[in-house]
């Protein structure tokens, strides 16, 4: 198995969907979006950075609105009308992944992670519960759904950190601490792993490590640095 690869920080004339992008900045990145009429992207609200004045924004109510608000999730996304540039930014030291989904394609998120997305990119999400999953939080944790069910399109998330990719083949496994992954395709599965740790230095001492296993095939992502959310009762 390979190594996960470093993804590329700056980008410039990106374009998919209709639109064309640039990612640049190494401590706080920010993602400028070129639309033109008739398309537009949808992105968490508190994210936007500057915009051209002829470009509007407007709300996007989110499904599942009252779960989502008591798990402490944005329940409203900002959709933008009319055409002009746009400059999105997330108040975290990371780095801006762009995830090309063609048609047909879906990938799913880590909650917190999503930055925007393109018209076209469907929006669900659903919340992994259970025992393995307490690390998270009482609950469990979601996981937003983004799909291109017609035409190619782009999500943009957010790794706080650096932001890594590996393709896991058929079968291929990686062990990766548990708020560190940050998407992967829906064919790569999730298990929560634990592993009882004893040492006898001063007497016995017994503690668990926790992590999450991942098996391909598919993508996923990964961030260099560890951010824990409130725990959800």
């Amino acid at each position: 198995m390979s190594a996960p690869a470093l993804v590329p920080s700056n980008i410039r004339n990106e374009s998919i969907a209709g639109i064309t992008y640039h990612i640049q900045g190494e401590l706080v990145p920010t993602l400028m979006v070129e639309i033109p009429p008739n398309n537009s992207i949808y992105f968490e609200h508190h994210v936007l950075l500057w915009k051209s004045p002829k470009l509007n924004v407007r709300l996007k109510r989110m499904k599942g609105a009252m779960k989502r608000m008591f798990a402490g999730l944005p329940i409203l996304l900002t959709g933008t009308t009319g055409s002009g540039h746009v400059a999105l930014s997330r108040d975290g030291a990371g780095q801006i992944c762009p995830v090309h989904l063609n048609k047909g394609q879906a990938i799913h998120v880590r909650e917190h992670q999503f930055l925007a997305a393109t018209q076209n990119i469907s929006y669900s999400f659903s919340m992994v519960r259970g025992f393995s999953n307490l690390f998270f939080g009482a609950s469990g944790f979601f996981v937003d759904h983004f799909s291109a069910p017609d035409t190619p399109g782009v999500v943009w998330l957010h790794g706080y950190g650096n932001m890594f990719e590996i393709n896991l083949k058929q079968g291929e496994q990686i062990d990766v601490e548990p708020s560190a992954w940050v998407y992967k395709d829906p064919g790569v599965k999730l298990e929560t792993k634990i592993q009882g740790l004893t040492a006898s230095l001063l007497g016995a001492t017994n503690t668990r490590f926790m992590f999450n296993r991942f098996t391909g095939p598919g993508r996923l992502g990964i961030q260099s640095m560890s951010v824990y959310m409130p725990a959800r009762n």
